[in-house]
């Protein structure tokens, strides 16, 4: 019996006699008889690149993989593991008049810790000591969410001992927000002073330190917030503070005299302001999501179904975009006030929701039955007058809110 070949291999006949077949372009499974069998021919191709040109082509598909990964982590997971708001507390621990003024500040910084949002960061530096020496400001706790505790013990190593080196604590401070591979937070970075000096021992020369503190901030590169507390600093130094909080970009300090103002005034910027810009975002994000539901209605009363379709559309979006703002929310709820601010920027959220919903109601009832949209134009009214009830109501508390803080006496 003759041999045959396929490709470059020998078909050989089998055993009992019969011929091979040769099911080169052949798809699927033979079934049949046993007399047939199928053999798989399998061809490699191989091309043969030059090796740079293989190194090359390595390294770019690494670095698409690097990329896709990237931007999975950036837009996917930082959100989800980023801070809302990154606070440092910078502390004076330089010598004072009073000898408790730096037990004082440590007690406020305690408090205020233990009622500090779910989701903050929160780190600890101190100021205080001899010019020219690197141990002249100190960091005695790092960023993060659930260093509470830590934080707390750390500032029982505040001893007041030194200069007051107020500048190289701030511009160290900014420092510290710029470290590698840290999380920016998704709301706002900002450095709380305590201070209990308006001059610094080190850098008299006022516009000097306010051109320094500006520079430091822009060379950051990232969006930085100061606030300034000053307590039982002496008359004489307090319009050095002023300046030097204008170099920072932070509004007045606020001034302290006893423990108890001192705490308020911490515990206020730590804790109530942000619960008050949170609502107020709140508010800005869904009161133009109902003016949209208005124009919506009107486009309806004009026979224009597509515009008010896509008026609704846009009002939808809101919800998304305050969602992160609701988990802050939800994470300072550690007093009253804070608690009932949140409860009504949650039903602020849900008298909007009902106002999109009557509206879309509205909205097919025109489009089906004209004739018959007399209840649902009847509904929409009363969610969109529940909904101005409410934005008052919550507009109201956050007066209130404001004007109990110590930064407006």
């Amino acid at each position: 019996m003759s041999r045959r070949t396929v490709g470059d291999q020998d078909l050989q006949p089998d055993p009992d006699g019969q011929r091979p077949l040769d099911l080169r372009g052949a798809q699927g499974v033979i079934v049949g008889t046993g007399r047939i069998r199928q053999r798989n021919t399998f061809i490699k191709y191989l091309v043969q690149l030059p090796r740079g040109v293989q190194v090359l082509l390595a390294v770019l598909l690494c670095l698409a993989v690097i990329a896709g990964g990237w931007s999975i982590y950036s837009r996917w997971v930082v959100p989800e593991i980023a801070p809302t708001y990154r606070t440092q507390f910078l502390v004076d621990a330089a010598k004072g008049a009073d000898p408790r003024g730096a037990s004082d500040v440590a007690a406020a910084v305690r408090t205020t810790v233990g009622n500090s949002g779910d989701h903050d960061a929160l780190a600890l530096r101190a100021f205080g000591g001899a010019c020219g020496q690197s141990d002249n400001t100190r960091r005695l706790a790092d960023f993060a969410t659930d260093n509470r505790q830590e934080l707390v013990r750390a500032t029982d190593g505040i001893r007041a001992a030194g200069e007051p080196t107020l500048v190289r604590g701030i511009v160290e401070a900014v420092q510290d927000f710029s470290r590698p591979f840290d999380l920016a937070a998704t709301q706002m970075n900002r450095v709380i002073v305590i201070t209990r000096h308006g001059a610094d021992a080190c850098d008299d020369d006022i516009a000097f330190v306010e051109k320094e503190i500006r520079d430091r901030i822009r060379a950051a590169g990232l969006r930085l917030e100061f606030r300034m507390i000053g307590y039982q600093v002496p008359e004489a130094q307090r319009d050095r503070l002023r300046r030097i909080a204008a170099g920072t970009g932070a509004p007045d300090p606020v001034l302290a005299d006893t423990p108890r103002e001192l705490e308020a005034a911490v515990d206020w910027y730590a804790n109530d302001e942000p619960v008050l810009l949170g609502a107020r975002k709140v508010v800005d994000a869904l009161n133009p999501a109902v003016e949209q539901v208005d124009a919506a209605v009107r486009a309806i009363d004009d026979g224009r179904f597509d515009a008010a379709d896509e008026h609704l559309r846009t009002a939808r979006g809101a919800d998304a975009r305050v969602s992160a703002v609701f988990e802050d929310l939800a994470g300072r709820t550690k007093n009253p006030t804070e608690r009932d601010i949140h409860e009504r920027a949650a039903r602020l959220r849900d008298r909007q929701r009902r106002v999109i919903a009557a509206a879309g109601e509205l909205l097919d009832a025109e489009r089906s039955a004209p004739a018959g949209s007399s209840g649902p134009r009847a509904a929409y009214r009363k969610a969109a007058d529940a909904y101005n009830t409410e934005v008052e109501a919550l507009n109201t508390a956050l007066a209130k809110l404001r004007a109990e803080s110590p930064v407006a006496s």
